[in-house]
């Protein structure tokens, strides 16, 4: 089997093993850098959604009770589909959501190595962590944990990595045993359709039951009945604090339902004066702008000491204005596509604006860049901002990066903590005691050093506090959130112990 071509991609969702067609055009997908050319449209259908469920369902025992090692297999025979088609993906990817293809070869080529990093048993694999085991509790007693699936689970995907992110979900949630509900952003159906052929090709070889993996297109409706669905056993989402606040707020009365939610980050970045000014500067605006911006670990925020402001500040705004902005799929290289879609850029355009009139000084012009191609272009932003206090907390989610100034390490701090989100920060200093500081009193799940907040490694966990995350950090750590521990006691024995006032003559069985 092959990945259709764009004029070839039929809209279709996936039930029980089977592709039902959904033509019509209520959702369509457009190249961001070329808006007229359609890369998918079809018409989601609602009832879908119990149908898909219930397939899961269906399924979730007997796949649960496959030996791990034919489940792995099949997660094995994905990885080598996926490495093999990586500059099909990579395109899908680059046309649908106008990443530079040197951006989506690499969102293309996670996909196999999350298997990898699923299966690892060595000593800091995700699979030590799962695994099983015993201990003595007394001569004729034994103790055991052992690992569950929670059941059946939705996955509730991003446009910004609409293959990874959801993959990261999927594969540790397979590995445990859990089936799958899987609905793709409404603003990339056509990777997320893809994604799903190649590992329904890959389940179907191995002939596994048919509903391990569902497929359902759709938008907030879509999302909405399925993330409160009655038969589900977890919600696992990537997007917005809104949404996720939408998902907590509709299982409210649903206490053991698993909710694993990543919901992007207000993340900031500490320059001190003994930094190296060039990696600093590099690293500020590769992560501030890299994907034009809509990452959930952009920088967004920078906190730069007094004495080294001046020159740093020149660096930054001369590199972001330096950056070369084109069609992802020109043969020059391109650090910055367009955005996603000509609703962002006006919302992102309308946020800069805002914080303008709050009292930010605009030192590099965000501004809509008008092409041939009618692409969702825009030029990165820079600002200098006041003191980032908890009142001007606002994720903008594109190109566009707030400086601040700071007289010490203290304020810095304080000024980086000064936002309800928490996922990512990064301090540039040559001094172990101050990067132990920021360590050990910025509140954010990924804390880097001398390196930008947009570098995570899917070998370590990954994952915020506050608005950005619920304590179920993906990574290397999603199979921890995949399974939950069941506890026993098995008792060898024939001497049942006879409590305080508790009598018992075994003539009474007789």
């Amino acid at each position: 089997m092959s990945l259709p071509t764009r004029a070839a991609f039929e809209a279709a969702d996936l039930i029980a093993g089977a592709w039902v067609p959904i033509p019509g055009e209520s959702l369509r997908s457009a190249s961001p850098a070329h808006p007229t050319s359609t890369i998918w449209n079809g018409a989601p259908s609602l009832s879908h959604v119990t149908k898909a469920v219930a397939a899961a369902r269906a399924a979730q025992r007997s796949w649960g009770e496959w030996p791990a090692e034919q489940r792995f297999g099949v997660l094995r025979r994905f990885a080598a589909l996926a490495a093999a088609r990586v500059d099909e993906l990579a395109a899908l990817i680059r046309d649908e959501v106008g990443k530079p293809l040197w951006d989506a070869k690499a969102e293309a080529q996670l996909l196999a190595g999350k298997v990898e990093i699923t299966l690892d048993q060595t000593q800091h694999g995700a699979l030590r962590r799962v695994a099983g085991f015993e201990l003595p509790l007394a001569p004729s007693r034994t103790g055991r944990c052992r690992f569950l699936p929670h059941g059946v689970m939705s996955v509730i995907g991003p446009f910004n990595f609409p293959m990874h992110l959801p993959n990261g979900h999927i594969i540790p949630a397979l590995a445990m045993g859990n089936t799958i509900v899987f609905k793709p952003s409404d603003k990339a159906p056509a990777c997320g359709q893809a994604y799903a052929r190649l590992l329904h090709e890959a389940l179907d070889a191995e002939k596994a039951p048919a509903g391990v993996l569902n497929l359902v297109h759709g938008g907030a409706d879509i999302a909405a009945a399925l993330t409160s669905h009655d038969d589900l056993d977890g919600v696992l989402f990537t997007g917005s604090w809104p949404v996720g606040r939408r998902i907590m707020e509709a299982n409210l009365d649903r206490p053991g339902r698993l909710l694993a939610l990543e919901m992007g980050g207000n993340n900031a970045a500490i320059v001190m004066p003994d930094a190296d000014l060039r990696q600093a500067s590099i690293e500020c605006v590769r992560c501030a702008f890299i994907t034009a911006g809509q990452r959930c670990t952009c920088t967004r925020r920078v906190i730069v000491h007094q004495d080294i402001a001046k020159a740093f500040t020149r660096a930054v705004c001369q590199a972001a204005s330096s950056l070369i902005i084109g069609d992802p799929a020109q043969d020059h290289p391109v650090f910055m596509g367009p955005v996603i879609s000509s609703q962002a850029r006006a919302h992102i355009l309308s946020q800069i604006d805002r914080l303008a009139r709050a009292g930010g000084t605009p030192l590099v012009e965000a501004r809509a860049l008008e092409t041939e191609s009618g692409g969702w272009f825009m030029s990165p932003g820079v600002m200098r901002s006041p003191r980032f206090t908890l009142e001007a907390d606002t994720e903008v989610f594109g190109p566009f990066l707030q400086i601040s100034e700071c007289t010490s390490l203290d304020e810095a701090i304080d000024q980086a903590n000064a936002t309800r989100f928490g996922l990512a920060a990064s301090i540039f200093t040559k001094d172990p005691a101050a990067a132990e500081a920021f360590a050990a009193r910025v509140r954010a799940g990924c804390l880097n050093v001398n390196t930008g907040t947009a570098g995570a490694s899917s070998k370590l966990p990954f994952g915020g506090l506050g608005q950005s995350g619920n304590h179920r950090p993906a990574g290397a750590f999603s199979l921890d959130y995949c399974a939950y521990p069941v506890a026993g006691v098995v008792e060898a024995g024939d001497a049942a112990a006879l409590a305080p006032g508790l009598m018992f003559d075994d003539a009474w069985l007789k």
